[in-house]
């Protein structure tokens, strides 16, 4: 089973890239591709709205049109969750480290889903 995985990423330097504290205030999302438990490709995409933030919705719909089926940050607020719930994206905080560690935590099962 494939799935794509996008991590709210500090910098640019893909599974070695820091998570960010704020899905919506990160520079980078990290897209991990995964089948079977096991990441197969890897792309950095640039937020769109980090510096302005963009409108409300508009985060979130940048990350499905990216074709990712979740979201990993540190921390997201309620109305970005609800984005995220409406567009049938799954959503995991409290994450923090490197985008490998964290997506190795959730392919675990160890990482606090929202949805």
């Amino acid at each position: 089973m494939t799935k794509k995985i996008a991590v709210a990423s500090n910098d640019h330097m893909g599974l070695n890239s820091q998570v960010s504290a704020h899905f919506g205030r990160c520079p980078y999302y990290t897209l991990v591709e995964v089948e079977d438990d096991e990441i197969k490709r890897i792309a950095i995409v640039e937020n769109p709205y980090y510096s302005s933030h963009g409108q409300p919705g508009q985060a979130p719909n940048f990350i499905k049109q990216q074709g990712a089926e979740v979201i990993i940050a540190g921390g997201m607020g309620p109305r970005a969750i609800e984005f995220f719930n409406q567009l049938g994206i799954e959503v995991v905080t409290e994450a923090g480290g490197r985008v490998a560690d964290v997506v190795d935590s959730y392919l675990r099962g160890n990482l606090k889903r929202i949805n």
